[in-house]
């Protein structure tokens, strides 16, 4: 598939969608670049007795502590491997922080709006929740993440708290 306007200024900011883009697994997501505050490399994480499992633990964010989402966790993936500290995007929702990790994050893709194609129906119900819709790309999926979603019961049972 060629797109004739790709490399065309005449596009206006408003029809393109800007995704960090991040791998979890071997899937490669979108998150939109409005929902992030930061990428950062989480230092330590301190585990939290009974929280639910997606929480990864507390984390120091240049003085802030905030709540820690493994987004392998929410997807229900294995869980990397011990020596693998992975990356996390900080969010915010609401006056929260949160440090979404994920194992990798890429460069910034633009994406025209108008591509962005619903989540294939065969997609397992909980990454459909936590996915607004998929752009094709070259080689692969660009699966766009719902940040509030996969900050999601996390955010919520820490509200109510």
């Amino acid at each position: 598939m060629t797109t004739h306007h790709s490399d065309n200024s005449e596009l206006s900011a408003e029809s393109m969608n800007e995704y960090v883009s991040v791998r979890i697994g071997d899937q490669l997501f979108g998150a939109p670049v409005d929902a992030i505050r930061e990428v950062f490399a989480p230092q330590s994480v301190t585990s939290v007795p009974l929280a639910p499992s997606e929480v990864a633990g507390l984390l120091n964010l240049r003085g802030r502590i905030v709540t820690a989402i493994d987004a392998r966790r929410r997807l229900g993936l294995p869980p990397r491997e011990a020596d693998d500290a992975g990356m996390a995007l900080g969010v915010e929702r609401g006056s929260e922080i949160f440090g979404l990790i994920v194992d990798s994050v890429g460069e910034v893709l633009r994406r025209p709006r108008a591509e962005l194609e619903p989540v294939p129906a065969h997609v397992d119900p909980t990454w459909r929740s936590m996915v607004k819709g998929v752009h094709r790309l070259e080689k692969e999926l660009l699966a766009v993440l719902d940040v509030s979603a996969v900050i999601g019961s996390a955010g919520a049972s820490k509200e109510a708290a």
